[in-house]
């Protein structure tokens, strides 16, 4: 078989994947559209983002601790990744691998000591501790009994 040959059905084969992919997509659309529901209702076309229905403008204001949260979870996340990939060559690694994963991981763990200890992750307002003292009760009831 000569190499234009060969060229003709690799690309032959690339295009017959795209068009059944195209396919697929096509019929999936095309079947949600005819299958789908056709309620006509006066809040159908409001944003609804998990149970709750949306106050406000897009524009307000969220506090950084949301973002930062955010990104700790995902820096935490990623490292449970590599974690995970080095748990599964545990026995190829042998006593370096284990060394170098405690490590890893004690690093892991001074970065969350260091975050706890600046108060990157209280969710408490520093008004809110200004305003409640140690060692001093509060009565929230405001009717008497």
């Amino acid at each position: 078989m000569s190499t234009t040959t060969e060229v003709i059905a690799h690309h032959w084969a690339f295009a017959v994947f795209l068009v059944m992919a195209i396919g697929l997509c096509g019929l999936m659309l095309l079947g949600a559209f005819f299958l789908g529901g056709r309620a006509r209702a006066r809040a159908k076309h409001t944003p609804f983002e998990s149970g709750i229905d949306s106050v406000g403008t897009a524009r307000m204001r969220l506090s950084a601790k949301f973002y930062l949260v955010a990104m700790f979870f995902v820096i935490f996340d990623v490292e449970a990744l590599y974690l995970y990939a080095w748990s599964v060559s545990v026995r190829e690694s042998g006593w370096v691998g284990f060394i170098e994963a405690a490590i890893f991981i004690l690093v892991l763990l001074a970065g969350l000591v260091y975050l706890v200890r600046i108060g990157a992750l209280d969710w408490t307002p520093s008004r809110s501790k200004r305003l409640s003292k140690p060692g001093t009760i509060t009565n929230t009831n405001r009717h008497p009994q």
